[in-house]
């Protein structure tokens, strides 16, 4: 009897121990992943295909999706997908960003009265702030933490003052060598012309969590995806499975941003529309403060 409850004690403080973690800039708690991933990428894209998305077109060159999966890559799987069409000139994303404290995802959509917009890079979970390079309106307004693991920033969003997106793997000279006007580092980078980049066997790249990431396709549409986590609605992605979903959904190249509890869909009329987890429940109501957040509008 003294054996087990010494056994179940030690379980407990692990357990106290790894939510204690939760909070440090997307890294979060690790759930099991119940079923082995055998799909291939044509399984994968077959199924992508096939699936009966629940599609909305919120503005004119914006197109709202989700879907709840019962086996994708594993696992259950929520997924909400916002395919922009780049090539509409009416099409603005913004940044919007704070030093210090915190900014919440439908705030920032809200005072940029935006039709969607999801959460953004990298911040600093005590006091606010971003801790990866942002570089707004050709005005750079941090460089990354000194010590940030690079593998977390090897990639950016990009965006010149014409409107013309790209994600860019972070040069040898470093990220004031890129010359758009808004640079937005995040990572791991998870696809470079059209090619799935191999990912570092890490905990936070193995591990399943929520996940925020950025893709371009071919005929220059930005997909922006936000797959839930954290939840036996929905287990989240690793890095790896991540690089395979945006592959099978057409992307030529892809990069993470920050997630965990930061990851957050919204949209205009309906609010927050995926699951944030800050509140531990699967509901919409557990949105986290970040400091930067992507905001998209049809002018």
């Amino acid at each position: 009897m003294k054996k087990n409850f010494l056994i179940y004690i030690s379980v407990f403080l692990a357990s106290v121990f790894f939510v204690g973690c939760d909070k440090y800039e997307g890294e979060g708690t690790q759930l099991p992943a119940p079923i082995e991933n055998n799909q291939s990428n044509t399984d994968l894209v077959e199924l992508l295909e096939s699936t009966n998305w629940v599609t909305t077109e919120v503005a004119p060159g914006i197109v709202w999706k989700y879907y709840h999966f019962t086996n994708l890559l594993g696992s259950r799987q929520y997924v909400t997908l916002f395919d922009i069409d780049l090539d509409n000139p009416d099409i603005k994303i913004e940044i919007p960003y704070v030093t210090s404290g915190f900014l919440k995802t439908s705030a920032a959509a809200e005072q940029k009265d935006a039709d969607v917009a999801f959460n953004g890079s990298y911040f600093n979970t005590s006091t606010g702030g971003s801790t990866v390079y942002f570089k707004t309106g050709g005005n750079v307004i941090n460089q990354t933490r000194s010590g940030f693991n690079p593998y977390r920033e090897n990639g950016a969003f990009t965006l010149s003052s014409t409107g013309k997106a790209e994600i860019v793997q972070k040069p040898s000279g470093g990220w004031g060598v890129v010359g758009a006007a808004n640079v937005l580092a995040g990572g791991p980078l998870l696809i470079v012309n059209g090619e799935k980049v191999s990912q570092l066997n890490v905990e936070f790249n193995i591990n399943r969590h929520p996940r925020t990431v950025m893709g371009l396709t071919a005929d220059n549409h930005l997909l922006a995806v936000v797959v839930d986590g954290r939840s036996s609605q929905s287990l989240g992605l690793s890095t790896i499975d991540l690089s395979e979903l945006m592959f099978a959904l057409g992307c030529v190249s892809a990069v993470n941003m920050d997630g965990g509890g930061s990851s957050t869909a919204w949209v205009k009329g309906e609010g927050v529309v995926n699951h944030p987890t800050d509140n531990g429940k699967f509901d919409h109501e557990g949105e986290r403060g970040v400091a930067t957040v992507f905001t998209v509008k049809a002018q």
